[in-house]
């Protein structure tokens, strides 16, 4: 593992480190940590390298730390090579090249890996749609504790999906994702508890749901928070308005009209 990681260093061995400015004592002790072979650290520089404000972006090299603990074993490596193909960071996007990653991440045991993989596979992306596998691949990592699929588990039985439909099931694994920390699931769970009456629980939820809520749940928020009137949270609302406004959407859904085009 050392000889592999000298190797991809030796190419910049003094350039890389002088063209660089000092970097803050967490993130240096993750390069040190990448540069000793050690496969979080690896994976973690890789990130940083992707997108950070202390080092120039630089995806290529992201793609090759990621290699590099992918072909250690390390799950997290062949992830986050999968999100490398799948959205083209540092390489050509191939979606099926994607989908190898993240089988390799979930048998290597990575949740993260299965999950992605749920995605493509209850999408068709890259591959034919396959509601049954992605049910497996999101109940495998739910009953892993992984929030985001319990989100998404809880959606299949709700629905009905490939599996009998279970409302009271639902409900329970939408919880569990809210308390897991997915706002996807904050928001599913406050929706449902809403449907039940329990409202003061809800805007709890909402609130918490509305930090790191991208914008198709933030509409949704509103539409939600708009709908109950007197009995919502004003306060909730308008923080969610902010968000939005900060997004460039307008809360019904627009797209509000800017003079510089939008970031990527």
């Amino acid at each position: 593992m050392k000889r592999i990681v000298h190797k991809f260093l030796g190419r910049k061995p003094v350039s890389r480190r002088s063209e660089t400015p000092a970097l803050p004592p967490q993130i240096e002790d993750i390069r040190q940590g990448a540069l000793k072979g050690q496969h979080l650290q690896i994976v973690q520089w890789g990130q940083v390298l992707l997108d950070s404000v202390y080092v120039p972006r630089d995806p290529v090299a992201a793609l090759e730390w990621f290699t590099i603990a992918g072909n250690a074993g390390f799950g997290p490596g062949h992830n986050m090579r999968g999100r490398c193909f799948q959205f083209g960071w540092g390489c050509e996007k191939d979606l099926q090249q994607a989908a190898r990653c993240y089988e390799a991440a979930a048998e290597a045991g990575d949740e993260w890996g299965r999950y992605n993989l749920g995605i493509l596979t209850m999408r068709g992306i890259g591959m034919e749609p396959d509601l049954a596998r992605a049910l497996d691949l999101f109940r495998t990592a739910a009953g892993k504790g992984h929030a985001k699929s319990m989100n998404l588990y809880a959606r299949f039985l709700e629905e009905g999906w490939v599996v009998p439909q279970d409302r009271a099931a639902a409900l329970d694994w939408y919880r569990k994702s809210a308390e897991g920390g997915d706002y996807r699931g904050q928001h599913n769970y406050a929706t449902a508890l809403v449907d039940a009456g329990r409202i003061d629980e809800a805007l709890g939820w909402w609130r918490k749901a509305v930090v790191d809520a991208t914008s198709d749940i933030l509409l949704a928020m509103d539409q939600k928070l708009t709908a109950l009137g007197p009995k919502g949270d004003v306060e909730l609302l308008e923080r969610v308005h902010g968000r939005l406004k900060e997004m460039k959407i307008s809360p019904s859904g627009a797209v509000a009209a800017v003079s510089t085009p939008p970031k990527d």
